[in-house]
């Protein structure tokens, strides 16, 4: 269910990120553009939620699927402070 809330969550971070006056000078004007968190870092953290993702379905044990989940969690959480970030 996370990885599937993952997407609306990261167009509704996208749209609010868009929305911000600095964001709507910046693709205006082309002033105040400032690069945010590193794109690495977004990077990482949703191949981390996919590998996760895909892990934590096929493990068998019911404890190592609730640690793939939260390390999922904590991963998409990452990726969409990233995009909010850039507001």
């Amino acid at each position: 269910m996370a990885a599937l809330l993952f997407v609306p969550a990261a167009v509704v971070a996208g749209v609010l990120t868009l929305a911000s006056e600095r964001a709507g000078r910046c693709l205006t004007y082309g002033e105040q553009c400032t690069p945010g968190l590193p794109g690495w870092l977004f990077a990482w953290s949703a191949g981390v939620g996919a590998v996760v993702f895909l892990g934590g379905g096929a493990a068998p044990a019911v404890r190592v699927r609730r640690a793939a989940l939260t390390a999922q969690v904590l991963a998409e959480g990452t990726a969409l402070l990233v995009i909010l970030s850039h507001a």
